[in-house]
């Protein structure tokens, strides 16, 4: 048994996760290399290796002659005989080969070769690993800063958080752990090239797969998310169980779950609503919290008109349009939001519409940290006094 040997490649399936098969096959080319260096043709070598116990043994098959003119695939009578007897002329003899008969530029080449195929190996052992991550969600920690980009560290390999991938506002520490949205991997001559991302929508979802157990095993489905990162989300939701509510399982018991998101993407806030077919409702349920009277979708066209209160016609846009701006996103839908006073003066309501009708639609659902709605507020106080600002607050608790 070669012992060494046998020792040396158990290491290397250990810490590298190279099989044992593939570094005997790396040796058997190496020795064919080094034979043909040495003798100048390997066509005529046999190698013969016991994947049990590392002994290999290498042969070169030359025909017995009574006068030699290649010594490399030809041999006398007389040296055949010493070790076979019983060769005659004509024959094919097995002629031992021992490797430190072997010059030193055919040792080294055939050493070259092996540690080829061990890194070689390894590459594909590391993309292999990272490509089943590819769309998923990993963690890193934080090396350095080259430039405007971060150096993350993953593990088994590097990947490079490129500006564009990063949350405007977000710094980190080296040696901090962050979560991270693997986009693509790529297999190069240097190594798999990860791409990372933290400003993708699907880290947001993979995160609440990761929070909520109903999410995981498919009881309650992500339908759509519109993201702007750093910001605020909005993420709608269906459940394929009518006992389970989708909301509150994303929401968790005092919120916990969704602020255990929350605080993995540094108090980004995130809205969620439940995902509804009827594209008008799904439009509604999309604007919260803002209320809506009416919605007119256009399914083929994919735009729809809203009207809204007038108090609530800030509310609905958000601050620099951002509402609005990301349950389009969400829905998919171009939306166009008049207040009720646009809506009279343009005849989509009756002039008498005010004295006709008491109260508003219904009220959306929105999901999110307890400021969301104060912030959304504060951005319709340009618009509307005191008292009207009052009311949607009390209304919105």
């Amino acid at each position: 048994m070669n012992t060494e040997l046998l020792e040396a490649l158990t290491i290397l399936e250990k810490e590298k996760n190279i099989s044992k098969d593939v570094m005997m096959e790396a040796i058997e080319n190496s020795l064919l290399s080094a034979c043909k260096n040495h003798f100048g043709t390997s066509d005529n070598i046999k190698i013969v290796m016991d994947r049990e116990t590392c002994d290999y043994s290498v042969f070169a098959e030359k025909e017995v002659v009574e006068e030699v003119f290649d010594p490399a695939i030809e041999i006398s009578l007389e040296d055949a005989e010493k070790i076979n007897p019983s060769l005659h002329i004509g024959d094919i003899a097995q002629v031992p080969v021992y490797s430190k008969e072997f010059g030193r530029i055919a040792t080294q080449n055939a050493k070259n070769l092996i540690l080829q195929k061990i890194r070689e190996e390894e590459r594909k052992v590391v993309f292999d690993q990272y490509f089943e991550k590819e769309k998923d969600i990993v963690t890193g920690i934080v090396q350095r800063y080259v430039g405007k980009n971060i150096s993350i560290n993953l593990g088994r390999a590097d990947a490079m958080l490129t500006e564009n991938e990063q949350v405007k506002g977000e710094h980190f520490e080296p040696t901090e752990r962050i979560k991270l949205y693997i986009v693509e991997v790529k297999n190069t001559t240097k190594g798999p090239k990860i791409l990372v991302s933290r400003t993708h929508p699907e880290l947001v979802k993979r995160l609440f797969e990761a929070e909520v157990a109903e999410v995981k095993d498919g009881t309650v489905e992500i339908k759509s998310i519109a993201r702007e990162a750093g910001s605020r989300t909005k993420m709608a939701v269906w459940s394929n169980d009518l006992n389970v509510d989708p909301v509150g399982a994303c929401v968790g018991m005092n919120g916990a779950r969704v602020n255990a998101v929350v605080q993995e993407l540094r108090g980004e806030k995130i809205d969620i609503i439940n995902w509804d077919e009827n594209p008008a409702l799904l439009i509604e349920n999309a604007l919260s919290p803002a209320k809506v009277i009416s919605v007119m979708a256009d399914p083929d066209a994919k735009v729809a008109s809203v009207i809204v209160p007038d108090y609530q016609l800030s509310l609905a846009i958000g601050k620099e349009g951002q509402n609005a701006r990301l349950a389009a996103r969400l829905t998919g839908y171009k939306i166009d939001i008049k207040s009720e006073t646009q809506a009279i003066e343009s005849g989509e309501l009756p002039e008498n519409y005010m004295e006709q009708m008491g109260m508003v639609g219904e009220e959306g659902y929105t999901v999110g940290e307890y400021d969301e709605e104060e912030e959304n507020t504060e951005a319709a106080a340009d618009e509307t006094d005191s008292d009207e600002i009052e009311f949607v607050e009390t209304d919105g608790e």
